[in-house]
């Protein structure tokens, strides 16, 4: 007998045992009427008469789905990106939004038409971050009546109509193109001067060359000169026929010698000058 009582009672009981994880809140109403945020792990409930509504914590990401936002500048740009948020309340998460999952994504869809559509096309592609950080923080103020907490929002895509980019596509490229051409009109330039240079360096080592030669052409004269003085002093046709010579013999001119005449004697005949016959041992 006891039996047919235990066993309703336990069904009662397990029937009202509710376990929630570290990842979820309990929401608990006793007949209709909030009464209390379970906890995670073991928590019990009166059946039929109270009620648990379990609601995840942890961040959340939804997508937004690819929309057409009317620029300043009156281009039609399609636009999509990522919401993170997190429940922080769950009972404001329940009572206050019919559907916070769905009211989420479409507050963001709003609060993105309204934050580019003051922009234009290209000011929308280079300030992202600035867009993320207005619309987090216009969505951060709506949703906390929810118990909703914005953690970030990232654009994905701002594009443009399809003969708008083709036209951005087309100035980048000239742009590439103006920038390629000026580099190599630089390469250029400097390769000219880097010659003109290594010409001016080559025409100053010559033109010092040349400076030095005579400068040695000069020395030699004064040398030659006061040498003359002082040894051919009164010989003055003398020291110019050895010039002759020397100058025959340095120039490597060629010079036929007949068989029957010493080197001596065509030295002698070059100068101008005589030679004394060379005694033998047999004359002498």
């Amino acid at each position: 007998m006891y039996l047919f009582i235990l066993i309703p009672i336990a069904i009662f009981i397990a029937y009202g045992i509710r376990i929630v994880r570290p990842t979820e809140l309990g929401v608990v109403e006793f007949l209709g009427k909030y009464t209390r945020t379970a906890s995670s792990g073991f928590n019990w409930i009166i059946p039929l008469i109270q009620n648990m509504y379990i609601i995840n914590v942890t961040e959340r990401r939804v997508d937004i789905e690819p929309q057409s936002i009317i620029t300043k500048d009156k281009l039609n740009a399609k636009v999509d990106g990522v919401v993170y948020y997190k429940v922080i309340t769950p009972s404001d998460a329940i009572y206050n939004v019919q559907n916070f999952q769905s009211a989420v994504p479409s507050l963001t869809t709003t609060t993105l038409r309204a934050v580019i559509g003051k922009m234009t096309l290209t000011e929308a592609n280079e300030n992202r971050d600035a867009i993320n950080e207005q619309v987090e923080l216009i969505l951060d103020k709506q949703v906390v009546k929810w118990g909703i907490k914005v953690v970030r929002v990232e654009l994905q895509r701002i594009e443009p109509p399809e003969d708008v980019q083709q036209a951005m596509n087309m100035v980048v490229k000239a742009e590439n193109e103006k920038i390629a051409a000026l580099d190599m009109a630089t390469a250029i330039e400097t390769k000219a001067d880097g010659e003109r240079r290594a010409e001016i360096k080559k025409a100053e080592g010559i033109a010092t060359a040349i400076k030095l030669k005579a400068e040695a052409d000069g020395e030699a004269i004064k040398v030659v000169n006061e040498s003359a003085e002082k040894y051919f002093k009164g010989n003055a046709q003398l020291l110019k026929k050895l010039e002759t010579v020397s100058e025959a013999l340095k120039n490597n001119s060629k010079i036929i010698i007949p068989s029957n005449m010493e080197l001596i004697n065509v030295i002698n005949d070059l100068a101008g000058g005589s030679v004394l016959p060379i005694k033998t041992k047999k004359e002498e």
